[in-house]
């Protein structure tokens, strides 16, 4: 026999081995006790769930107690199944007030206007001779335009002594009381007879009463 002849057939003997071994390999790892099949690539998970093989014992449970409402699923495990609270109706009011709330109160509101002070005024003098050269009668009128009465004042006069040549000598003065009271809005007149002392006016003088200083409350 050429070499080159034996050098092949004896490779196709070791490659025949070699494949018996392992398929017989493959074959012994997947016998299961049914039909022999060898198993390529990875397992692949079984689609059976896995079932107990010894005996189970089914237990009672307790009974819920009311203060829960628990019920139970169709797959046999407790769901909770709590009764919401009803609403109230829709525009419902509580009887019970808030203590915070203030209880709604009216207050009169004063329409008197605050009151303003008095306000005293007058006119010029009115002068009037005597029978006496050193006194005479002098008239004043008073209003009062604010809003309170005058109860109470004081009326200061200025006399002057005139001389025969028309020469102012001096000016005496002299305080009366006011004419109280003059309510609000109203007004009076009152006469007066001023005086000075006779010695200050001799003959051929005589007295003007120009000046009216008033004082009030």
């Amino acid at each position: 026999m050429p070499r080159s002849t034996w050098t092949a057939g004896r490779r196709g003997a070791l490659l025949g081995a070699s494949a018996a071994v392992v398929c017989a390999t493959l074959t012994a790892c997947g016998d299961t006790g049914g039909d022999s099949y060898a198993a390529v690539g990875p397992p692949r998970p079984s689609a059976t769930a896995a079932r107990p093989t010894g005996s189970v014992t089914l237990v009672p449970l307790d009974a819920p107690t009311p203060s829960s409402a628990a019920g139970k699923s169709p797959d046999g495990e407790g769901t909770s199944a709590s009764t919401p609270a009803a609403p109230s109706p829709t525009g419902a009011k509580s009887g019970r007030s808030s203590a915070h709330s203030p209880s709604p109160t009216s207050t009169a509101a004063s329409t008197t206007a605050p009151s303003t002070p008095a306000a005293l005024s007058w006119g010029a003098p009115a002068r009037k001779a005597t029978a006496h050269r050193w006194c005479e009668d002098v008239t004043l009128a008073f209003r009062n335009s604010g809003g309170t009465a005058v109860r109470s004042g004081t009326v200061t006069f200025g006399t002057h002594i005139i001389g025969a040549l028309g020469i102012d000598w001096a000016t005496i003065e002299s305080t009366e009381q006011l004419p109280v009271p003059i309510a609000t809005h109203g007004h009076t007149d009152k006469t007066w007879t001023v005086c000075v002392d006779a010695w200050r006016v001799p003959l051929g003088m005589h007295i003007e009463t120009r000046d009216v200083s008033v004082e009030w409350q």
